[in-house]
């Protein structure tokens, strides 16, 4: 049974998808926007926010799980130095999604996920 089970899948495999939220969550951190679809997009500011949360404590443990998602030195550090101090003060609602309109091949949903 799938009670009490968060997150959207995808359409992936368990790899893959957690391959295409790091990649996703390691863009969005290091050029502080990024451009997908409204399901990615979802799920990408929630690990973010996530990752977020855990760099505005800078302890060692902190950074290591960071780095566990991020897997980027240069990205983490921007989290750690640059970024998590800017939301010292703010409890949560780190991202914004912006609806941007329909692909043209496809006609998914668009959105730009953007760090506020």
């Amino acid at each position: 049974m799938r009670h009490r089970k968060k997150g959207n899948k995808l359409s992936r495999i368990r790899d893959h998808r957690k391959a295409l939220l790091s990649n996703q969550v390691r863009e969005l951190l290091f050029k502080e926007e990024i451009v997908t679809t409204l399901a990615k997009a979802k799920e990408t500011a929630r690990l973010a926010e996530r990752m977020i949360t855990l760099a505005k404590d800078s302890s060692l443990h902190h950074r290591r799980l960071v780095l566990r998602v991020v897997k980027d030195k240069e990205t983490v550090k921007k989290l750690f130095s640059v970024i998590a101090p800017r939301y010292q003060a703010q409890n949560g609602g780190y991202t914004k999604i912006i609806k941007l309109g329909f692909r043209r091949g496809d006609n998914a949903l668009m959105c730009k996920v953007k760090l506020v």
